[in-house]
């Protein structure tokens, strides 16, 4: 068994007193403090992830935006400059590889972040599409580290962060779903508003040697606005409430988009692309649908347990956990379509107890505007 990688942040988080889990390959700080306490500062306040586990690749060259609209399911020639989009990687089968989002930097380059555990699978899939394109694919990931700062404190500490300037247009005017250039400490650094935790927030790229003194700036300068360190817990159970797939649990290769509520995501006007041939399969009429689930008590659903309408299993929760915003259980679950309906009355089976439950439109949690 191959030993875990850790990021080029561990010192900080050892000193922190992290504690470490396994996720996709790497040794990533599940908690620092509690898992509670961590998921509550980013709902109030603000909390720093570190995501540098996570895959990048850039895509150049004047083949760059057509080579993306055929390896991906979504139409990226049309992003503007600046812009970024959620997108699938599909296999001909029209199974979902990965999700990913998508930046435009410029005319012909792009960046593409993919899950960590994906990586090896986004990499053979990205070049093999490559192969009759006028492109350019270089497999980042070792240079770069990438920070997640998430919470409605976020933009008054990215304000307040010393050594971070230089950004080609101010931050105020960045929409969401964009990046800006800037620099900290003389190092480039990309800062794209987009997240994993339903909250307004930022994510940081930065090469690995200046990954460190970013944090503990960052760090810094959230002290008086109440920003922790947070670890997978907290963004797992935030993400759920948010109600946002994660690979492996809602996503794989066995679910094809319109399964997973992201039907949206593919632009089936295109005349190829990868993964056309398999979506244009027609899907068996009973094949399960993503839907939201929540109940009262304590006892949440986990990922692998049954749900029921009667006494038949309709489905599997692929996701669940007693939401602490919300104060109920809350999760997310396959199930047969004509258990599918917002409303929908089923049971939970939480070790050998039926607990009621109730089909709910997603996301659960939807932030203030």
């Amino acid at each position: 068994m191959t030993d875990p990688r850790y990021t080029i942040l561990r010192d900080r988080h050892e000193a922190l007193g992290a504690s470490f889990t396994d996720f996709g390959g790497w040794a990533m700080p599940v908690r620092y403090s509690s898992d509670l306490a961590e998921h509550h500062a980013v709902r109030s306040a603000a909390g720093l992830f570190d995501i540098s586990h996570m895959a990048e690749f850039f895509v150049s060259g004047g083949g760059a935006a057509e080579y993306l609209d055929y390896a991906l399911a979504g139409r990226l020639s049309t992003l503007p400059v600046g812009r970024a989009k959620y997108s699938l990687l599909l296999a001909e089968s029209g199974g979902i590889v990965d999700d990913l989002i998508v930046y435009r930097l410029a005319d012909e380059r792009f960046l593409v972040i993919a899950n960590a555990g994906n990586r090896n699978a986004v990499a053979a899939a990205l070049v093999d599409a490559a192969q009759d394109h006028e492109v350019r694919v270089v497999d980042a990931t070792d240079a770069y580290a990438l920070i997640a700062l998430q919470g409605p404190k976020a933009r008054a500490i990215l304000d307040a962060t010393a050594g971070l300037d230089g950004f080609a247009h101010p931050l105020d005017e960045l929409k969401y779903y964009a990046a800006v250039s800037a620099r900290f400490d003389e190092r480039p650094v990309l800062i794209a508003r987009t997240g994993y935790t339903g909250e307004d927030g930022y994510e940081l790229l930065i090469p690995n040697d200046a990954a460190q003194s970013l944090w503990d700036a960052l760090l810094t300068a959230g002290e008086p606005h109440g920003l922790v360190p947070a670890g997978l817990a907290a963004r797992d159970t935030l993400r759920l409430e948010a109600g946002m797939p994660l690979y492996g649990h809602e996503l794989s290769l066995d679910i094809v988009p319109a399964q997973a509520g992201l039907g949206r995501v593919v632009a089936l006007d295109k005349e190829d692309f990868v993964g056309h041939s398999g979506l244009s399969a027609v899907i068996a009429a009973d094949a399960p649908v993503l839907v939201g689930l929540v109940s009262e008590g304590r006892r949440a659903g986990r990922a692998g347990y049954a749900v029921l309408a009667g006494d038949m299993v309709v489905g599997e929760i692929t996701s669940g956990a007693l939401s602490p915003t919300l104060g109920h259980p809350i999760a997310m679950a396959f199930v047969s379509p004509a258990a599918s309906a917002p409303g929908t009355a089923l049971f939970v089976d939480v070790r050998g107890t039926r607990i009621p439950a109730t089909v709910s439109p997603l996301p659960f949690y939807r932030r203030a505007t």
